[in-house]
């Protein structure tokens, strides 16, 4: 089943997200607390037939900028050192890297794609490293709690970033 149209609202708000127009969105991959997408899903390959592995592409700019502090902590040193040493965490983030996987297959099929370029590459390091922040946690809001232990640990860490309401103003 191919995933249905993006509303042209959602485009708008993605758009304003982001500064630019968004390219080869294929669905919301997830809704921030305050109503609008914060996770696109994006097809393996945009339309100007360049591979791209994030599936999950993380749009909230209030979002993004707190990941980014935490990526100048040193957070993504630390999670790293703990994969070498904690086997359940490597071992959930290695199922997290094969579930994203599975993810961008099933959505290639959907869409009639297919992109050998990326074929066992996933996004954000995984499954050994840990290189972008803003990639696990897109992964670990559009799967959900528990595929993406890493991600999980992000999001909490981020606190409540659309508490105080929309990051963009879609109707003015």
């Amino acid at each position: 089943m191919s995933p249905a149209p993006v509303d042209p609202a959602d485009e708008t708000a993605i758009e304003q997200q982001l500064g630019r127009a968004p390219r080869g969105i294929a669905a919301v991959g997830h809704r921030c607390g305050c109503g609008l997408p914060d996770v696109v899903k994006t097809e393996p390959r945009l339309p100007n037939g360049t591979p791209f592995p994030t599936t999950y592409y993380l749009t909230c700019p209030r979002a993004a900028s707190r990941i980014g502090t935490l990526e100048g902590s040193g957070l993504m040193k630390e999670m790293e050192a703990r994969l070498g040493t904690d086997e359940e965490l490597a071992a959930s983030y290695r199922a997290a890297h094969e579930a994203y996987l599975a993810d961008r297959a099933e959505l290639a099929r959907s869409v009639g794609q297919s992109v050998p370029e990326i074929d066992g590459i996933s996004a954000g390091g995984m499954p050994d490293r840990v290189k972008c922040l803003h990639v696990l946690a897109g992964h670990a809001l559009a799967a959900g709690p528990g595929v993406n232990p890493l991600g999980d640990e992000v999001l909490a860490l981020l606190g409540e970033w659309w508490a105080p309401g929309p990051c963009v103003d879609v109707d003015g």
